[in-house]
């Protein structure tokens, strides 16, 4: 009898049509492999919005996981895949790494689990809660994790191995044909920066792209037949360049590499609300031609791209190919999210126990709140909810230097708002309502585990720190209207503010970093009228600035933020700092007198979006001229801000 290869060598060849199907056209093909993705989970399990304490059905694994059965049982030749950052993220994942490693299996591992993923790739925030967790993880895992570029620093070899290759039967004609496929895995070199004090002198990163050129040709030497890379990084250009930490297009563009799965950034691709650039088709859901899905994050969809293979003399290749998102959820047209699915109640079993501590330590009484607080103009506004936490970590850090040689120096703070719309959506903004005050709120108000930490700092280190946050709006011209004043590719928690002086933003002004930290502007200062105590700011002041350890290790190319720069470690998270500092007075301090404003712009106007909700709290505006205007199909209300 004739082997399945050979009865496949004599069917007729199709016509060469390696190009993407039109996701909007009609025309079906019969696919020979589909793959599912998920990525940038952040241990989401449930539908639930723990800061809320409401449900969501905008996210969740038990979510996906339906459309995942549904996905499967279209076409059985499939493989689910995950991308990374599946371990941290959510006040349920923050709870279960605070428990006693080793005393229960992870809830997210047990869920991975039981949807029987085939392989996966490490994220940066696999790090966040540190090496024992994610070791822990690891051995848990049913399916094997791959990373190329991230290695163990003392033993110079790779964390874990650097691909698989899975063995699978397709269907090829009727017949089954044995497909071998090659599985990489990446993550952004950054992470060694991100989280220092974790992984300092404990793990070492390379390079993406140079990775992927070393290990490409081992992995079609040990037989793989198409090669899938997982890219935990954001697309960026098609070009490569040193340490790029969004590579996911120059990944494409490498020969060799057949499917790109892509994350980190959150964005949804394919997707219409992306810009067409080289090498990225966010119509067809194509870098540099071939198929690549990014599935949002916290689980607000699946990824999900299908092949049409084909072999010949030169080996298997894509003929046909199509990406797609598919959703949990939709905006209705008042902007409010519409559950597309019904949770798995499998999964949310296997959730439930630690969902359930999750919500008890989430209602936790710990004091009482005065005053709303919310994040809903934290980019237009020197914001309470931010100086909520300035003042927490500024009493801190001057009592813990009060018998030190550094007590004669002023002590300030900084702080960015993390939770500001953005990638993130309308629902992602803080709000602390009057009355009662639980754990939820402090995770509210400071999500990222980020370990409280100080350096001493230069006035004119300062006058940096300020113009890289500052960065954060685009340049407006003085005489017109409705300009768009943020940059949508700046994340809003590089915009820090500083207790404990004051100064004014100049618009008028180019930027003078790009979204990346970059310095593109070196002569630009929309930072004026820096005061402390009243008086100007000198070049060569001394002060210590309160921050945390993600800016400390290095991350957004702060001014005068290093690990050797370091003069006081706390070693506990910002947010216990703030949750202490409450429960000690049983209320939120009200707010001081604000820190920074713009300077007036007269008959100018600029545009940007927020919650729905804030239309209601107009009023804590009362001196700024600020209108409503109407919801944007992504479910944000735009607001005219006049200068």
């Amino acid at each position: 009898m004739r082997s399945s290869q050979e009865l496949h060598a004599e069917r007729p060849r199709l016509p060469d049509m390696s190009a993407s199907v039109d996701p909007h056209d009609a025309a079906r093909f019969e696919p020979t492999l589909r793959i599912l993705a998920t990525s940038d989970l952040h241990t989401h399990i449930m539908p639930w919005d723990y800061m809320t304490d409401q449900p969501s059905p905008t996210r969740g694994l038990a979510a996906v996981a339906t459309l995942i059965a549904q996905a499967r049982a279209e076409v059985p030749d499939n493989l689910l895949l995950d991308n990374g950052d599946f371990l941290q993220g959510s006040a349920l994942g923050d709870l279960v790494a605070e428990a006693e490693p080793g005393t229960c299996p992870h809830p997210m591992v047990a869920a991975m689990n039981a949807l029987r993923y085939d392989a996966g790739t490490l994220g940066n925030h696999e790090f966040s809660h540190g090496l024992s967790l994610l070791d822990q993880v690891c051995r848990e895992m049913a399916h094997p994790l791959v990373s190329a570029n991230i290695h163990d620093a003392p033993q110079g070899r790779t964390l874990l191995p650097p691909y698989v290759i899975l063995d699978r039967t397709v269907q090829v004609y009727g017949a089954p044909v044995l497909l071998r496929i090659g599985i990489l895995g990446f993550a952004p070199p950054q992470l060694v920066k991100w989280d220092h004090q974790h992984v300092a002198g404990r793990i070492a990163t390379e390079d993406i792209v140079d990775a992927a050129r070393r290990i490409l040709p081992q992995v079609r030497a040990a037989g793989a037949d198409i090669v899938i890379a997982l890219s935990h990084s954001g697309i960026g250009s098609d070009i490569a360049c040193p340490q790029m930490e969004n590579a996911s297009t120059a990944i494409a563009a490498l020969p060799g590499i057949d499917v790109v799965v892509a994350g980190h950034t959150h964005q949804p691709f394919p997707s219409a609300s992306l810009p067409a650039s080289a090498g990225v088709d966010p119509h067809t859901g194509t870098l540099c031609g071939k198929p690549a899905v990014m599935p949002g994050f916290f689980g607000s969809h699946l990824g999900v791209i299908d092949l049409r293979l084909e072999k010949d003399a030169r080996g298997w290749r894509i003929t046909q190919h199509r990406s797609a998102l598919w959703p949990v959820s939709r905006r209705t047209e008042d902007g409010t999210a519409e559950a597309l699915v019904t949770p798995d109640p499998k999964i949310a079993a296997i959730a439930a126990p630690a969902h359930a501590a999750t919500l008890a330590w989430a209602r936790r009484h710990i004091g009482h709140n005065p005053a709303p607080l919310h994040s809903f103009f934290a980019l237009v506004r020197d914001c309470p909810s931010v100086r909520a936490v300035t003042y927490a970590q500024r009493e801190h850090v001057t009592r813990a230097l009060a018998d030190t040689d550094l007590a004669h120096l002023p002590v300030l703070s900084a702080a960015a708002p993390f939770r500001a719309g953005g990638r993130g959506g309308p629902e992602s903004y803080s709000f602390v309502g009057a009355g009662d005050l639980a754990m939820r709120h402090i995770w509210d108000l400071y999500t990222h585990p980020n370990t409280l930490t100080a350096i001493r700092i230069s006035g004119a280190e300062l006058l940096a720190w300020l113009e890289r946050s500052a960065s954060l709006y685009r340049q407006i011209t003085p005489g017109l209207p409705d300009q768009p004043l943020i940059d949508p590719e700046f994340p809003s928690f590089n915009f820090d503010s500083v207790d404990g002086i004051s100064y004014r933003i100049d618009l008028s002004q180019p930027p003078r970093h790009d979204a990346n930290g970059a310095l593109i502007a070196p002569g630009a200062r929309r930072i004026v009228d820096l005061c402390f105590a009243g008086r100007p700011v000198a070049a060569d002041a001394q002060f210590v600035l309160a921050t945390n350890s993600y800016r400390t290790g290095g991350s957004g190319d702060f001014a005068g933020a290093r690990p050797d720069r370091v003069i006081y470690a706390a070693g506990r998270l910002n947010r216990d700092i703030l949750m202490e500092h409450i429960r000690d007075r049983g209320v939120i301090p009200a707010p001081g007198p604000e820190n920074w404003r713009f300077v007036p712009m007269p008959g100018t106007s600029a545009l940007f979006d927020s919650a729905p909700a804030a239309i209601d709290f107009i009023g804590d505006l009362p001196d700024r001229a600020l209108e409503p205007l109407d919801l944007t199909p992504a479910g944000f209300r735009r607001f005219r801000l006049h200068l």
